[in-house]
């Protein structure tokens, strides 16, 4: 009988031609940790392109030299006093709309 059984063991063995592949707690915490790097770089790179995206759009608005500065705040407040004449004609006129009423 003890020659049955080996003959049993021996016919119970698998064949594999690749190794077995096992990582340490250390090799999984290492991959855990690469993941989670990965991802917050990510997002690192994301709100950085934003920031420029940002910076780009803010540089475009803004006028290039002082003098283009300057000629828009005097063309703004030019506006503003033709805006300002303007309503100060209709309040005169409407006053003397009412007098002559």
């Amino acid at each position: 009988m003890s020659m049955l059984r080996t003959g049993l063991v021996r016919q119970t063995r698998l064949f594999s031609t690749s190794s077995v592949v096992r990582k340490s707690v250390v090799d999984s915490a290492k991959d855990a940790v690469k993941k989670v790097d990965r991802a917050v770089s990510g997002v690192a790179v994301k709100g950085i392109e934003k920031g420029e995206q940002a910076a780009e759009a803010i540089k475009s608005t803004m006028p290039e030299t002082t003098g283009e500065a300057k000629g828009k705040a005097s063309e703004v407040t030019g506006q503003a006093k033709g805006k300002a004449n303007e309503m100060a004609g209709k309040a005169k006129g409407t006053a003397e709309e009412v007098k002559g009423k």
